[in-house]
């Protein structure tokens, strides 16, 4: 999302694209207007809105084994409260983003922390499966804040201090993912169940949600222009019927007629979303981008890696929880699992923040190779090894620093071989594959944990974690090759 406005800002010094004073003079409210002189309070509200926003995102993952027993549902059904936010994400992200354009980025923003917080409050009192995920669909919406804040920051800052202020809002990001792992495991350690840390979350979504809404104003005009609401429904029958067929494969039989016709309506709805979007006159997604020749090896890296990242964080926070005696696991708390997988958010803000001066000397596909080739030996070597604690610590802190370079980089790696009135749109299909690669992966990992488990329980088998790990090391493994090739077919032109 940083890496979107980023982008634009490129194109606008460049004077392929209205800059953000030609948009802001029709009104006063601009850089130059209302918030001259003063604009750090409103970045810092902001960032504290992308923080909380992304909180959603990670909190579920220690509570699955709670929810297995709450709602006394399967793995397979129990992950789509995980899958769900992620797949509304990848919608709402492009839609609420245009919407912001059409009609106002405060009022989208405050709209995407209204539904965060409805969401939480459903999901703290649901008590059933099909009302959790409803919770977490509500959830998913919120997801869309991060580009908002990013535009409306970019709206308010003088351009000589736009890095900076990107630089915070994409640390406090960061910190939101970690920050719900440990808020989960903070909360569930004094309290049972799953519903208090929806609670929490929906505390914190309803301060942002007032705050923003003191504090921040829009300082550009609303633009002219349509929203493309059938490409948004095809993408999102597309992706629901693909990962409802991969998730119930096990259970209604992978050749049964209910899976087959899901995964065809996927491949349908696919192809008639391509379709309607190559002819939308202002589609959701540019289609051409996703092939372009310079931004095709950035798309094809980012939704690996999104598999990759999400996948691991879906195996490894269930695995240290597995009671020892499966013959393997810790038995660790909630808590302990959201700490282990500490050091990766902390070290992916680490890196990130000092990518750039690397990505002066060496080039963004050969960073974003390097960093997917840590990415897959801190998630492999977890297939192989996994007696001890101190594996996983040092699997998740390897991870942190392969994520970490290689999400820094895809940025760059998305835009630079583009023109500069592209820049934007190709930032905006890589966050949106990478959303895409993290849906897949929590359905793909859950059913390969449903698909082998220990006789007569519904508890993975060893083997089943090393498969997954295993796939997601490959996963991160071709995401490098394909940098690396990309590298090698692109070096030299720009």
């Amino acid at each position: 999302m940083v890496a979107m406005a980023v982008a634009r800002e490129r194109a606008e010094r460049e004077g392929a694209v209205p800059g953000r004073g030609e948009a802001g003079a029709g009104r006063e409210g601009g850089a130059e207007g209302e918030w001259a002189g003063r604009p750090w309070p409103v970045v810092v509200v902001l960032a504290a809105a992308a923080s909380v926003a992304s909180v959603q995102q990670t909190a579920v993952l220690p509570l699955l084994g709670r929810l297995q027993a709450a709602l006394h549902a399967p793995l397979t059904s129990v992950a789509w409260a995980f899958t769900a936010s992620l797949l509304v994400g990848a919608v709402a992200t492009p839609l609420l983003g245009r919407m912001g354009d059409l009609y106002g980025r405060r009022r989208m923003l405050i709209g995407a922390l209204v539904a965060l917080v409805a969401g939480s409050v459903l999901g703290a009192v649901s008590t059933s499966l099909a009302v959790l995920v409803a919770a977490r669909v509500l959830q998913g919406v919120s997801m869309a804040a991060l580009p908002l804040t990013v535009g409306i920051v970019r709206d308010v800052l003088p351009r000589e201090r736009l890095p900076t202020g990107l630089g915070v809002v994409s640390a406090t990001m960061g910190v939101g993912v970690g920050g719900g792992l440990v808020l989960a495991g903070v909360v569930a350690r004094y309290t049972g169940g799953y519903r208090p840390v929806f609670w929490v979350i929906a505390g914190l979504a309803a301060v942002a949600t007032l705050v923003v809404a003191l504090v921040v104003r829009d300082a550009a005009p609303p633009r002219t222009g349509r929203l493309d609401l059938p490409g948004a429904a095809l993408l999102g029958g597309a992706l629901v019927s693909l990962l409802l067929g991969i998730g119930q494969g096990r259970v209604w039989g992978w050749t049964s007629g209910r899976v087959l016709g899901l995964l065809a309506a996927a491949l349908v709805l696919g192809a008639l979303w391509i379709v309607v979007e190559r002819r939308a006159a202002e589609p959701l997604v540019d289609i051409a981008m996703l092939t372009h020749r310079g931004t095709i090896g950035a798309s094809l890296a980012s939704l690996l890696l999104g598999f990759a990242l999400y996948g691991g964080f879906t195996l490894i926070p269930n695995f240290v929880q597995t009671p020892a005696r499966a013959g393997y696991g810790f038995g660790a708390s909630v808590l302990a699992a959201g700490l282990l997988l500490l050091p990766t958010t902390l070290l992916m803000i680490v890196v990130s923040t000092q990518a750039g001066r690397l990505m002066r000397r060496v080039p963004a596909a050969l960073l974003v190779a390097a960093g997917s080739g840590v990415t897959a030996l801190a998630i492999g070597w977890l297939a192989v090894f996994h007696d001890h604690r101190w594996d996983v610590l040092g699997a998740t802190v390897l991870l942190g620093v392969g994520v970490g370079l290689a999400f820094a980089a895809l940025g760059t790696m998305a835009v630079e071989h583009v023109r500069a009135d592209q820049t934007a749109v190709a930032s905006a299909v890589n966050s949106l594959v990478r959303l895409v690669g993290g849906a897949v992966a929590g359905a793909v990992t859950t059913a390969l944990l449903a698909r082998d488990t220990l006789p007569g329980t519904s508890v993975p088998t060893e083997h089943a974690y090393a498969t997954g790990f295993a796939l997601g090391g490959g996963v991160a493994l071709l995401a490098a090759a394909g940098s690396l090739v990309f590298h090698l077919l692109t070096r030299g032109r720009r």
